[in-house]
């Protein structure tokens, strides 16, 4: 990957403040909004004594993942190829392959860093735990942001153009924000739901970050459902991408 082409890349990113709210703020906004309400910081009997707060966090670090990979990136690349940017890049000594490097590097360090946040402000404005078993947890959210990303190249693979990829990327969005727990928790879902929903990708993620942040290292399950997403979807992407 050139180094140049990511300076730009990154330049170019914080350019757009629509990308830069949707993945780094609004996530944190949302924790914010929820914990500010009273009943959302007492134990809850369905989330296993948790409080909705501690429940969301989680939910909030792989919304930052789904927007950046779902809505922002599809958009930028299919934008690039419509415009011819990629064909003509194909005459230069820089590779198409290095700015796709470059966009998945830029998209899966925004959502690293918003996932930081929510952390950070969950942590000193609701106190809620750190969580338990680090490791764990790091390796769940890496895999996390590999899937997102992978999946949004599917995305950017299937689109021709960027209307098309504002309209796949928001029908996958949806489905993956009610995995990932935003309008109810994994924890507090129907014990069958729950099972179905571990089979997607960020119904995976949701269960192995909530283990990891309870303590525990995460289940191999969810790892394996991870691991098998982003050798699928990299695979499809690899095949039905296009430059041109």
């Amino acid at each position: 990957m050139s180094t140049a082409v990511l300076k730009t890349e990154v330049r170019l990113f914080r350019r757009e403040p629509g990308a830069l709210f949707w993945i780094l703020v609004f996530p944190t906004l949302l924790l914010v909004i929820l914990g500010s309400l009273p009943s959302f910081r007492q134990p809850d009997d369905d989330l296993g004594g948790l409080r909705t707060v501690d429940a969301y966090v989680p939910v909030a670090v792989l919304l930052g993942l789904i927007v950046g990979g779902l809505q922002s990136m599809p958009q930028t690349l299919t934008g690039y190829r419509e415009r011819g940017i990629l064909r003509r890049m194909s005459a230069t000594p820089v590779r198409p392959a290095a700015l796709l490097s470059a966009q998945m590097t830029v998209y899966g360090g925004a959502s690293l860093l918003s996932a930081l946040l929510v952390l950070v402000v969950g942590r000193l404005g609701f106190d809620v735990r750190l969580p338990e078993q680090p490791f764990g947890y790091a390796l769940a959210l890496l895999s996390a942001v590999l899937v997102a990303l992978a999946l949004g190249s599917v995305v950017s693979a299937l689109s021709r153009t960027t209307k098309i990829a504002g309209a796949v990327g928001s029908a996958v969005f949806f489905p993956s924000m009610f995995c990932a727990g935003v309008w109810v928790p994994v924890q507090a879902m129907p014990e069958v739901l729950a099972r179905i929903v571990g089979c997607t990708p960020f119904g995976a993620a949701a269960q192995a970050l909530n283990q990891a942040a309870a303590g525990h290292w995460p289940g191999w399950g969810h790892l394996g459902v991870l691991a098998l997403w982003i050798l699928l979807l990299t695979g499809a992407a690899a095949r039905w991408f296009r430059w041109e």
